[in-house]
């Protein structure tokens, strides 16, 4: 269980609850005298009711698949689901070269950069390159443009966004010699400070989901082993100190794979939303 019986929110939210059903009993009985015969039996009753109560408290919260929260005045809805049926705009990492060669090489067929590109963009790999390729990025975020390596020579930073028609795709990851996806820790900060900032200024008040960044192929160097509970509150860390606020109704949704929840503590998110 990813929450353990012992946890804190688990207990505040079940003495809330006791302290409701405590005033309401109090009440009855005042109106109502229990026999002496049956005062222990009644007493064992509700503490019975209190221990199951208490139960599914924590299996309630264990089962808990998505939590909305309030960062800094934006609404922020984290929730399992699938990234490309969400409506508004989609975040899709690329690598910084911005490849679209899907060969299992430099992106994987698994990967939602491979998805995305096969089953999604709803255009050929020559309109894609065409329009990633023209795309008027700002000259900042242009690195080198002229890379020897196989796959494409432009070389943006991390975090640059290409829009198209509903996605947004950015540069997430570093490819080293190998074409293993990776990043060093202050990269990976770099990346959401910049990704947050560049979507500050193109959402046009419109929802943005994206998924939590570094949970998948990608390596983050020195930290192999770090959870995606911990990548997620990274990203809602770096999002409370960036510039990035969504205006009403639009709202940030960080969007989770069925098959990752179970190991994300989705209530202790929720109860560090002010200091994150």
């Amino acid at each position: 269980m990813k929450v353990k019986i012992s946890d804190r929110m688990v207990f505040k939210d079940f003495l809330e609850k006791v302290s409701i059903i405590s005033a309401f009993f109090t009440i009855i009985f005042i109106f109502v005298d229990i026999p002496k015969q049956y005062k222990t039996c009644t007493g064992l009753v509700v503490a019975f009711i209190f221990v199951c109560l208490y139960l599914g408290l924590w299996w309630w919260d264990n089962k808990l698949k998505n939590v909305n929260l309030l960062i800094e005045g934006s609404k922020v809805v984290i929730k399992t689901g699938d990234i490309f049926k969400q409506s508004g705009l989609k975040a899709i990492a690329f690598n910084e070269y911005f490849d679209t060669q899907v060969d299992d090489k430099i992106i994987s067929k698994k990967s939602l950069n491979g998805i995305f590109i096969d089953k999604y963009s709803n255009k050929s790999l020559d309109e894609l390159n065409h329009l990633i390729d023209s795309y008027q990025f700002d000259e900042e975020n242009l690195i080198d443009s002229n890379v020897s390596r196989l796959g494409k020579s432009k070389k943006y930073k991390l975090g640059t966004v290409c829009i198209l028609d509903d996605y947004l795709l950015v540069a997430f990851s570093k490819f080293d010699s190998k074409n293993q996806a990776n990043l060093t820790m202050p990269e990976y900060l770099g990346f959401l400070i910049n990704f947050w900032d560049n979507v500050n200024r193109v959402y046009s008040q419109k929802d943005v989901s994206v998924p939590i960044f570094g949970s998948g192929i990608t390596r983050i160097k020195e930290h192999k082993n770090i959870s995606d509970e911990n990548l997620l509150k990274i990203m809602l860390w770096t999002f409370r100190i960036s510039e990035m606020r969504f205006k009403y109704p639009a709202k940030l949704s960080i969007i989770i794979h069925e098959d990752k929840i179970n190991s994300i503590n989705l209530l202790d998110i929720k109860a560090a939303e002010n200091g994150l």
